[in-house]
């Protein structure tokens, strides 16, 4: 059946469901919806849902199972992988509508809210109860809880306060049929029986089903916080300044490293007050009681002295504090204003090997001749390498994906993975045939089966095809041996 037919036949379904400010049905209004944060790739669907509420998702969902056509949900659009890119033959559904806060229970310390919500609409509702929704994305004054969901977003205070995996109690939603189902406790419940299905949900990038519907837990906002400024001289001294304060006893709220460039470029942006002659600074925060982040400020500091810090500064008021985050909340932006475009690699490493992939990530700069900006989640060794480019050279394009592939394929080597919490959409489908052999693969399909039988929610998505990893030559050969070897290669 033609595109044009596609369409005519799956708009008149959902125009009466809908109406017309439910639907974007014409190519002039599909712009904001041809792909998430990851802008290198775009696609058009057929026709753009916003439901406005349940009843009319599922209505949508029906229509879609009866016309076999493939479904797309969408959050923000924030997402950094490629993960909510349209579909050519399918329906994006964007969930933007859904964003009333239902409930804020101070006692159970949660708050029920519809996917739509923005996280940090979160944390202001709960503020007048002292309490705060912890998961913090460098997004999260725009991405919602859903999207968080999805990629099973971090953010620089995850090393204390966990991912949105530690952070959630339940989920509501639908099936790619429009069947409801939950996953975890809507009623706050810590234990169930059963497989744990809601840890397998999140995190799964929209692949087994649409979350309409989350039980957050609520943390108690600390009496205080301060921060630690480190400089280095030396990228070495920083990792391992890193890996000395995750060794001792004290889990700090927050560990981020940047490198120089990054440091120049985000101190450009927002006058953090950065030192710009060193390799490499260190943000290092504490929060709790008064007495508590005495002692922990104490201890670090100690540390990153024996270390071999050049500098320290402490902030000494929450204005300061939060000026000495700005810089790495902005760090993107930051990037945004010294190169037409860039490419947000995510990986995870193990913390003792930072300095490691950092002087790797120096050589490769010289092998493909594009500068890169460095940004860690250093304590849990989350990296983001944005490495920069312009999209109108065809060549820059080509050499920004193969230095971010070697990224990946290093941070595997390492003992690491190619995703710590961007998620894998279509951006790192080749990594997955690095880290992933072929049985591990094809319970990933097992898995996704059980779900959608018909592989219509967002297909193509995280998980790649065996003849794709075979085409692109990206195999992980274990033992000398190819783990699909009956696949023919040129």
């Amino acid at each position: 059946m033609e595109r044009a037919e596609r369409q005519r036949q799956l708009l008149s379904r959902l125009r009466p469901i809908l109406g017309e400010a439910g639907l974007v049905a014409r190519a002039a209004g599909f712009g904001p919806y041809e792909s998430d944060g990851f802008t290198a790739y775009r696609e058009r669907p057929l026709a753009v849902a916003i439901p406005e509420d349940e009843k009319q998702l599922r209505a949508v969902l029906q229509v879609c199972k009866e016309l076999g056509t493939p479904i797309v949900p969408r959050g923000a659009g924030t997402g950094l992988s490629g993960g909510a890119m349209p579909h050519p033959e399918g329906l994006s559904i964007s969930l933007a509508r859904l964003n009333r806060i239902l409930a804020i229970d101070p006692a159970a310390r949660t708050a029920r809210v519809q996917c739509g919500v923005r996280n940090l609409a979160i944390s202001e509702a709960a503020a007048p109860h002292g309490l705060y929704y912890a998961p913090d994305p460098s997004s999260q004054i725009a991405c919602t809880i859903g999207g968080n969901v999805a990629e099973n977003a971090g953010g620089v205070h995850c090393l204390k306060y966990g991912l949105t995996l530690h952070n959630v109690l339940g989920v509501r939603g639908y099936t790619v049929d429009g069947e409801p189902i939950e996953l975890g406790s809507m009623s706050g419940a810590l234990d169930g029986t059963g497989p744990d299905l809601l840890a397998l949900a999140i995190g799964s990038e929209g692949l087994l089903c649409i979350v309409t519907e989350v039980l957050v837990r609520l943390t108690p906002k600390p009496e205080t916080a301060r921060c630690l400024l480190a400089s280095f001289a030396d990228v070495a001294q920083a990792g391992a300044a890193v890996a000395a304060l995750m060794a001792g006893a004290i889990t700090p709220a927050g560990l981020e490293l940047m490198d120089g460039p990054m440091t120049a470029a985000v101190e450009d942006f927002v006058h953090a007050g950065y030192d710009l002659g060193a390799a490499a600074i260190l943000l290092c925060e504490a929060d709790g009681t008064p007495e508590a982040v005495e002692a922990e400020i104490a201890a670090m500091r100690q540390t990153l002295q024996a270390c071999g810090a050049t500098r320290i500064d402490e902030s000494r008021d929450e204005a300061e504090r939060l000026r000495f985050w700005s810089g790495r909340k902005n760090a993107f932006p930051a990037s945004g204003r010294v190169s037409p475009d860039y490419l947000c690699m995510d990986a995870s490493i193990p913390r003792a090997r930072l300095a490691e992939m950092l002087n790797a990530i120096a050589s490769l700069q010289q092998r493909w001749h594009l500068r890169c900006f460095n940004v860690f989640h250093a304590g849990d060794g989350n990296l983001h390498p944005l490495i920069l480019f312009d999209a109108k050279d065809p060549d820059q394009i080509r050499r920004a994906e193969g230095f971010g592939a070697e990224i990946l394929e290093r941070a595997v080597a390492m003992g690491g993975s190619i995703t710590g919490e961007h998620g894998v959409g279509i951006e790192k489908l080749g990594g997955m045939c690095v880290q992933f052999s072929r049985a591990e693969l094809e319970a990933f399909h097992a898995i996704k089966s059980c779900w959608d039988t018909d592989g219509r929610l967002n297909p193509g998505k995280a998980i790649p095809q065996l003849h794709r990893c075979a085409e692109a030559g990206q195999l992980w050969v274990r033992g000398g041996q190819l783990p699909h070897p009956e696949i023919e290669r040129f």
